[in-house]
């Protein structure tokens, strides 16, 4: 599979079930179906199939997407309402979160998230900052203390090894990380 094509329709495909499904029948869970959504990479990428999308959610090493029978959907990352049922972390003490300067003196000040439906944490400062690469060259990691949020009420879903969610942090249970 060529890297360059796979990224290409990595892309298309995360905007199209995080932010507008294009007219796809998207479910209450974020689900659409594998065919239809084939029908509609292909307009922009004849050469995909459903054995390439297979593989693409396979292969990723980020785990964006998920198939269900002959369903697909984004685990993580959407501006509309849906309903995932993710499984409540109760383990982790630290979640890390790489951003801008700009935004985490905004963070800081109020909180996450500020345009997602979910914020997204990392469990471990080399994902937060491979995160906060895609933004800025010089990402500040941010830390979010669990146990104490979580004895407030805070809840943390696993989306995959590398993602947890969020429904809102409050700026009293996140820092900036000393280097």
């Amino acid at each position: 599979m060529e890297q360059g094509l796979r990224v290409r329709v990595s892309r298309f495909v995360s905007y199209v079930l995080r932010h507008d499904p294009m007219g796809l029948r998207i479910d209450e869970e974020g689900f659409v179906d594998l065919d239809e959504l084939v029908s509609k990479v292909r307009r922009s990428f004849p050469s995909v199939d459903r054995r390439f999308l297979r593989r693409l959610v396979e292969e990723s090493e980020r785990k964006r997407f998920e198939i269900v029978g002959d369903r697909i959907r984004a685990l993580y990352g959407h501006s509309f309402p849906v309903y995932m049922r993710l499984e409540e972390d109760r383990q982790v003490e630290w979640f890390y979160h790489g951003t801008t300067s700009e935004a985490a003196h905004v963070i800081l000040e109020k909180g996450l998230p500020m345009k997602r439906m979910w914020v997204h944490l990392s469990p471990a400062i080399e994902l937060a900052s491979q995160v906060g690469k895609r933004r800025t060259s010089s990402p500040v990691i941010l830390v979010v203390g669990c146990v104490e949020a979580r004895r407030a009420g805070l809840k943390f879903y696993k989306a995959s090894d590398q993602v947890y969610l969020c429904k809102f942090v409050s700026p009293k249970y996140i820092r900036r990380l000393r280097a």
